[in-house]
């Protein structure tokens, strides 16, 4: 049911596009309407068919092939985005008739120029994005404890062994104590990321480095995603907790987003802060659900990704649905939630307005938390 529904959005849109270009003046002879369907059969096929191309092995076909779909992926949704607001403010062309194919036109330039933008923001390394967070229950001499979380790097075909070198060489650089993976390193094949492991391995801290699994590492196979993790030499944290020194807790959970999709019904973020000892509590979980439960269980600080702010925007308004805590810094009860918007991309190697970040934490001892930005309300 999930590929169908995948599959019957990707077409829709594909029509709905198509079939608002169909008669702009500048395509609207036969030639170019035959080459408008060869390119849309091509550009709805390309990505799916890269995805079983994988799967038979044939990687030099399969990633120039990738590489075309996610791009025309970013391409389509800006398309959309453009065409529907000009359908909105004309009431699908009742309104402003003799202006319409003109507005139609100008959306189809602003997307393809906008498109050339993100695929520069994409293509560029991430942004370091510092906060400072009071926690309660810091012992004094942790006062000034440096954490670096990293997010959503999506490993795979498109993010591959050179990007990484240069993000561990970053973070490392930093000096940070302890740094956390907080989901999603793998995008959707081990098999692919495993030769990086050497890479992995050269990321390190003196308190350790910590990771949490991500919605991606379920649908690579959960399994061999931790594996991986663990090679690498990560500590792993599945619904439970441990001390990365004293007066300095992590607990972690599984994707609470996989979880839901594959119909597990529990209380892991109680679970992963039940029992643990007193001190400060930081709570690592992929997705940014559930912050009410961890603040009511005594978390001080909750680090999250997933949603990528949205990306590529006006997406984010609508991952907003689904993910009220999009980006940024927030309060929820007393304790404080930063959402990393990603370190890497997924699917396009696009972003818009928002680049790619690497989050830097200066823990602060006593207190209460700090309250968020004004631009961020909950």
């Amino acid at each position: 049911m999930f590929v169908i529904t995948v599959l019957s959005v990707w077409t829709s849109v594909h029509a709905y596009v198509l079939w608002r270009v169909w008669r702009l003046p500048a395509v609207n002879t036969p030639f170019a309407h035959r080459v408008l369907v060869v390119a849309a059969v091509f550009l709805w096929m390309s990505y799916p068919l890269s995805r079983f191309l994988y799967h038979w092995r044939l990687s030099p076909v399969a990633r120039p092939l990738e590489y075309t779909g996610t791009t025309w992926m970013g391409v389509l949704f800006l398309l959309f985005a453009a065409l529907l607001a000009v359908d909105v403010v004309t009431a699908g062309g009742l309104l402003l008739r003799g202006t319409g194919s003109a507005l139609r036109g100008w959306a189809v330039a602003g997307a393809l120029v906008l498109s050339v933008v993100a695929l520069v923001q994409g293509l560029r390394g991430p942004v370091v994005c510092d906060y400072e967070v009071r926690l309660a229950g810091l012992p004094a001499e942790r006062d000034g404890t440096v954490l670096v979380e990293i997010s959503d790097i999506h490993l795979g075909t498109l993010i591959g062994e050179r990007w990484m070198a240069r993000l561990v060489d970053r973070v490392n650089a930093m000096k940070p104590d302890l740094v956390v993976v907080d989901g999603d390193l793998v995008d959707g094949n081990v098999h692919e990321v495993a030769p990086l492991l050497p890479v992995l391995k050269g990321l390190h801290a003196p308190l350790g480095v910590w990771a949490v699994t991500g919605n991606h590492e379920w649908y690579a196979g959960i399994d061999r995603s931790v594996q991986l993790l663990e090679d690498a030499g990560y500590t792993v944290l599945r619904d439970r907790w441990a001390e990365a020194g004293p007066g300095l807790v992590l607990a972690g959970v599984d994707d609470l987003t996989a979880r839901r999709q594959f119909g597990q019904v529990d209380h892991p973020v109680e679970k992963a802060l039940a029992g643990r000892p007193a001190g400060a509590t930081v709570l690592l979980s992929h997705s940014p659900l559930k912050a009410d439960a961890a603040a009511t269980s005594g978390a001080g600080l909750m680090l999250s990704g997933h949603t990528h702010d949205g990306q590529i925007w006006p997406f984010g308004y609508l991952v907003r649905f689904a993910y009220p805590l999009l980006g940024g810094r927030y309060e929820v009860g007393g304790m404080s939630v930063i959402v990393c918007r990603g370190t890497g991309t997924w699917g396009p190697r696009m972003r818009l307005w928002l680049p790619s970040e690497i989050v830097r934490i200066t823990l602060r001892a006593g207190g209460p938390a700090s309250a968020p930005p004004p631009d961020r309300p909950l």
